[in-house]
């Protein structure tokens, strides 16, 4: 037996685990990205099914039933009547552009005011009788064990003293509130792991303190400001408890219609599937598009 052929031999076994492990990795992931994927794929079946369809739980289309425009219809926004008048339609786009723009609003209104709070946190040390640094922090992150119900009568209270029951600014300013917890903990993080000297060195040279955060820490950070935007969108987007307590006409979202697709002969389950593909599909968008951004925060995240 030659060396090469004995090198051959020694080299097979390492080769063949390595096969074996990455084999073994593929599989685990491919099993938790359809672990993942399939409520997505079973709504959007649901929106094309028939009543005994849906009873009989048939998933497979054009195997187990034949895809219908049912759900898409009831909505307005089958094929057939995109194009024509639809009350339907013009509900549904209401409370989708309410969606949108609370949303958006609240959680570009947490992370101005969160990445500030997390900033000052992570350069500066702070003393509120006993509470240091580290108190403050989990003080704000400890707010999310509330439950929202116990702050319900205080809102709703609070909310019609101040006229802003039924409004868009008050559920901006209370999802706002809701998220900025989650958006300065995460932040904190992420202005932590930029050292100070870079801010130092950028003063010498003449930055004002304002001038170096924002021409320096700032796009060190903005994958995870994208990141924290991102997250505070989808809280504020499915946010369903204080939408349907503080609004009834003008300011609902889109999961308060969600959850009143009802029928006389009960839930109208094609329906709800439609509304929730729909409702779902802009955050999948906004998600491909920041797709870069959210691996740098996560990276960023990991290396510290």
């Amino acid at each position: 037996m030659t060396a090469v052929e004995m090198n051959a031999g020694r080299n097979a076994p390492p080769r063949l685990r390595r096969r074996l492990s990455r084999v073994a990795i593929y599989g685990a992931l491919a099993l938790w990205a359809f672990i993942c994927l399939f409520p997505i794929f079973w709504t959007l079946t649901t929106s094309f099914k028939a009543a005994p369809n849906v009873m009989q739980g048939d998933i497979l289309p054009w195997l187990e039933f034949t895809p219908d425009w049912r759900g898409w219809r009831s909505l307005g926004l089958s094929p057939e009547t995109i194009l024509g008048p639809s009350t339907p339609r013009e509900e549904f786009l209401k409370r989708f552009v309410n969606s949108l723009i609370v949303s958006v609003s609240a959680s570009a209104l947490a992370v101005t005011l969160g990445s500030l709070a997390a900033y000052g946190l992570s350069r500066f040390s702070y003393r509120f009788g006993p509470m240091r640094n580290p108190d403050i922090s989990f003080f704000f992150l400890s707010q999310l064990i509330l439950p929202p119900v116990v702050l319900a009568l205080p809102f709703l209270v609070l909310y019609r003293e101040m006229a802003l029951l039924d409004t868009q600014i008050g559920l901006i300013l209370l999802y706002a509130l809701t998220v900025l917890p989650i958006v300065i903990w995460i932040m904190r993080d992420q202005f932590s792991a930029v050292p100070v000297e870079l801010e130092e060195a950028a003063m010498v040279d003449g930055l004002s303190v304002w001038g170096a955060f924002a021409q320096i820490v700032l796009p060190i950070v903005l994958p995870g400001m994208v990141s924290a935007f991102l997250l505070s969108l989808v809280l504020c987007w499915n946010e369903y408890f204080f939408a349907a307590l503080l609004t009834s006409t003008h300011a609902n979202t889109l999961p308060v219609m969600v959850a009143s697709q009802t029928g006389s002969q009960g839930i109208n389950w094609w329906s709800m599937a439609a509304l929730s593909t729909a409702a779902i599909a802009p955050l999948l968008a906004m998600a491909i598009v920041l797709e870069r951004y959210i691996v740098q925060g996560m990276a960023a995240g990991a290396v510290k």
